[in-house]
């Protein structure tokens, strides 16, 4: 354990439960695992005669430093273990990768609650169904919710004070029968809470309750010849009879249950969790993983972990191909949330093992989807990316190309911009903007080397893909310049070009001659369009910034003219222009600003009108 230098940390972890997190050199979070003994387990990763799988070899030749979160019980050691994993994401650890994305079914906690999806889970005392991962299914149960119960669909507060001070006025949903008109207290809060508590049942896939309650409504609105009404209550419950035959009845008890199982090949996997209840196929879920090993137990810990961290129903039984790690705890944590007793089976036999090998067979099927699909994205590549490596002599095709630009108005507002194509196609959500930091005045060489450095350093650091070709909007010398910080980076393998505005010529490092590349190339127009749309990029953040800087800055040294009558002016007028071609009478009446300054600001105004209609577009 001497050649790991943090030794000395080693002997001062407490004994107790917690957790730990490890760090690479540059601090950022590479694992976060819970312990029962913060020494014993921390310990365990370093020494020398204790078999490590290869993903702990990995993690522990790259681990820094190291820290820990002491806890006062194992329990709450494993939910601070699922919350920081969740928020960091750690390379290490088992990743879900459609975590994020988890959509929910929301009852919020008000007098007269709302339902609807939602991604983001606040803790206000909202009650939270899911998470669902088959947004198809999900949006059909809202749609029957909203078919057989009359919730209102606006988001207003409604209390007391707001049903007596009429604020609110009932919508075109309580005239369709869709809403019961809470908003102007035509529905009280006791019935309305009792309609939403049968919205929790039949969320919990129990619609015996519901189906009983209107079908002695319609008989009496039947009896009370209210026809129209007795219709209204049949539909309802024609659409919970449909929304039931869309559930494959698979088990002869009625006990509620959650059913996992996991299809795994190399470090990926599908978890399929199948709902169960009342005996029926309620839903099926499923989890895609990365990151996996061979320890399928704490695979199986980590999604159970995840998956139940924000939902407020959990089923009594949860049926698992194997057993879990530290099943004992993840059963105290599941009874905690749950408020009552908790099941994990792993039946070998009999019913509760065929929902095993259902839940499995859809398993092995989405991740054969799953691998399909990766291997289509894998050979989609466009003609002209195919075009564009035979024109550049590239052993493989640019499937990931980024490309900058520089832009700024005589020296001023200097920005860069950086653009990412995928398979030929821009992929916007990786765009960057960059406001250059080291360099004054006028000097695109040095202003591309130093975003080109920044990029790529920060991409090393993040260890986040790197591009298949970098195209510079420019000639030899922004090409050379961009060279040097890859070289410094010791990142000059990966294909960079430079593309010439003025003769649309490709030059490449090393070569002081243009590539030839025929004009018509679908590879050249390719590189063309990567280009056209970093210089779009640049111009309009430069743009941006420059009017950002000057609505804030030109008329701020104006003695008197604080950020709040700034703001004022530009709330009554749209642009500087419109204030050029205004008199001081109009300003002083719109804004009451004193007469000395609004003088002032039509002065600045106008040079400022001038000295712009005298500028050339910015590059």
């Amino acid at each position: 354990m001497e050649e790991y230098p943090y030794l000395n940390k080693l002997k001062n972890i407490p004994t107790k439960p917690g957790v730990y997190i490890f760090r690479d050199e540059v601090g950022k979070i590479l694992y976060i695992g819970k312990a029962k003994n913060l020494r014993n387990r921390v310990r365990s990763y370093f020494q020398k005669n204790k078999y490590q799988t290869p993903k702990n070899q990995s993690l522990i030749a790259r681990i820094i430093d190291l820290e820990w979160i002491v806890v006062g019980s194992e329990v709450e050691a494993l939910l601070t273990e699922a919350n920081l994993i969740r928020k960091h994401k750690p390379k290490y650890n088992i990743s879900l990768k459609d975590d994020k994305s988890f959509p929910y079914i929301r009852i919020t906690n008000e007098p007269f609650p709302q339902v609807f999806l939602t991604r983001n889970i606040i803790k206000d005392g909202s009650k939270y169904f899911g998470p669902y991962t088959n947004v198809v299914l999900l949006r059909q149960t809202l749609k029957a919710i909203h078919k057989v119960f009359p919730i209102r669909s606006c988001s207003y507060v409604i209390n007391d004070n707001v049903i007596e001070s009429g604020k609110v006025k009932i919508c075109l949903d309580y005239h369709i029968k869709k809403c019961g008109g809470p908003c102007e207290g035509f529905v009280s809060e006791n019935d309305y809470k009792s309609m939403i508590k049968q919205v929790n049942q039949f969320l919990q896939g129990d619609t015996k309750e519901t189906q009983q309650s209107l079908t002695s409504d319609m008989v009496q609105a039947s009896q009370d010849m209210r026809f129209e009404d007795a219709a209204i209550i049949r539909d309802q419950l024609t659409a919970i009879r449909d929304y039931k035959e869309r559930q494959m009845k698979v088990a002869n008890d009625f006990e509620d249950r959650d059913v996992f199982a996991l299809a795994q090949e190399d470090d990926i996997g599908v978890m399929a969790i199948v709902r169960i209840r009342q005996g029926r196929i309620f839903s099926r879920e499923k989890i895609s993983l990365q990151g996996l090993d061979e320890q399928k137990g704490a695979t199986l810990r980590s999604t159970i972990l995840q998956f139940y961290l924000d939902g407020d129903f959990i089923p009594k039984h949860i049926l698992m191909p194997f057993e879990p790690d530290e099943k004992d705890e993840i059963i105290e944590f599941l009874k905690n949330k749950r408020g009552g007793a908790i099941k994990i089976l792993v039946p070998q036999r009999g019913e509760k093992a065929r929902e095993i090998r259902i839940a499995y067979q859809n398993a092995k099927l989405l991740l054969g989807e799953w691998l399909l699909n990766r291997i289509k994205r894998r050979d989609a590549v466009s003609g002209s990316v195919k075009q564009l490596q035979d024109d550049l002599n590239m052993e493989a095709p640019p499937r990931r190309i980024e490309a900058f630009d520089i832009s700024h108005l005589g020296g001023t507002n200097t920005v860069a911009s950086m653009v990412c194509f995928m398979d030929g196609k821009p992929r916007k959500k990786e765009y960057r903007k960059f406001n250059i930091k080291t360099v004054d005045g006028i000097d695109d060489f040095a202003s591309m080397r130093e975003v080109v450095y920044r990029r790529y350093k920060r991409v090393q650091d993040e260890e986040k893909p790197l591009p298949d070709l970098i195209l510079i909007d420019g000639g030899k010398g922004q090409l050379s310049m961009a060279v040097s910080a890859l070289r410094e980076l010791g990142l000059d393998y990966i294909t960079i070009i430079g593309l010439a505005k003025r003769l649309e010529e490709v030059f490449m490092p090393g070569n002081s001659d243009p590539q030839s590349i025929a004009k018509q190339s679908s590879g050249l127009k390719l590189l063309q369009q990567v280009r056209d749309e970093a210089h779009r990029f640049a111009i309009t953040f430069q743009r941006e910034k420059r009017s950002k800087d000057m609505t804030r800055s030109v008329f701020s040294h104006i003695k008197g003219m604080g950020q709040a009558r700034i703001k004022k002016l530009f709330e009554e007028f749209r642009s500087i222009d419109e204030i050029a071609a205004s008199s001081v009478e109009i300003i002083r009446e719109k804004t009451v600003f004193p007469n000395e300054i609004c003088i002032q600001i039509i002065k600045i105004a106008q040079e400022y009108d001038e000295v712009k209609s005298n500028t050339k577009v910015p590059k």
